[in-house]
């Protein structure tokens, strides 16, 4: 009997730790749904890998939204920690993000289900955009707490003209994607001279410079689609810094060698995709193969990451050294 007790309140503890970040998983998935389901239509793939996807992706989803509210009813105090953490607060957006995304990935199937996702998705970022951007103003940050997440409520806005082109008219889309611009040049700034001039992130949050790659490629796609799918200068330039940020981050592949897991592994996972996306699309707009060359190049790489991430995650599971109070 006590044997029993003592299960249940490790699994009550396990809920009261279970973080807002685990819906980076969905945007992951999310990401390589996307990707497969674009190889399909543009390089012959089975249509069979992105609905197979598409199903895991909603699947992990739904079970994450209903852990985290089930959070939220139990452990409301420990949820508002979350929302008021100068950190954590920008992971709140991958919220938002995953319903974009999995808009963009219902679309071949169901424009109703991808145009009601996408509103909720659009909604919710919205209100995470104002309430992160007042937070950073009104609260006396430090300048170690800024990290490559604070770029995820700003990819947010960007990834909203991805989702929303065909549903709502092009000129309120643009709304969002100048806000996403305007942040990202300003966040750049001032991650540049946190990482260059002051201490080193740590080893927890090493994977989350990935997210430098997200802007750009999420951009590039935004861009293009508003602007009538045109290949042009500024477009280029999106895509071309897109590229050299996944390059210098490959370039340095020393320094995520050795790194301990944390869920923030799966920051590696979603600016891996984008930019497979935008190489096909770049590949798809000019015929350059050398675009179509990264495009194949990366999305090998994204699933070897990926799946590879699953594993880790799915083990440290396995061992309960998942959602523990850190």
């Amino acid at each position: 009997m006590e044997k029993e007790e003592n299960c249940s309140i490790v699994e009550l503890n396990r809920l009261k730790f279970f973080p807002i970040m685990m819906f980076a998983i969905v945007m992951g998935l999310s990401g390589i749904t996307i990707v497969f389901e674009k190889a399909h239509e543009m390089y012959g793939f089975p249509s069979v890998i992105g609905t197979g996807l598409l199903i895991l992706d909603s699947l992990v989803f739904i079970i994450i939204a209903l852990v985290y509210a089930s959070k939220n009813v139990k452990y409301f105090s420990e949820v508002k920690k979350e929302f008021n953490h100068p950190i954590r607060i920008n992971f709140f957006a991958t919220t938002s993000i995953s319903l974009l995304l999995l808009s963009v990935a219902y679309h071949p199937l169901s424009i109703d289900v991808a145009y009601y996702t996408f509103i909720v998705g659009t909604a919710i970022q919205t209100f995470l955009t104002f309430y992160t951007i007042s937070f950073w103003i009104n609260k006396n940050l430090e300048l170690h707490h800024s990290n490559p997440a604070w770029f995820i409520p700003i990819v947010g806005n960007v990834l909203v003209p991805v989702a929303g082109v065909g549903f709502i008219d092009n000129n309120f889309l643009m709304y969002y994607f100048s806000i996403g611009m305007f942040f990202w040049i300003i966040l750049t700034a001032i991650l540049i001279n946190r990482i260059i001039f002051h201490h080193q992130l740590a080893g927890k949050f090493i994977p989350t410079l990935f997210i430098f790659i997200a802007p750009p490629a999420v951009a590039f796609i935004a861009y293009v689609k508003i602007n009538g799918m045109q290949f042009d200068m500024f477009a280029s330039t999106l895509y071309n810094l897109a590229l050299f940020f996944t390059f210098l981050l490959l370039f340095m592949y020393k320094n995520f060698l050795n790194l301990k897991f944390f869920i923030s592994w799966w920051a590696f996972t979603f600016p891996l995709t984008a930019v497979t996306i935008a190489s096909m699309l770049a590949h798809k707009l000019t015929g350059i193969a050398i675009y179509s060359y990264f495009a194949y190049f990366f999305m090998a790489l994204a699933s070897l990451v990926i799946l590879f991430v699953i594993y880790k995650t799915l083990a440290h599971m396995l061992e309960g050294k998942i959602c523990i109070e850190e």
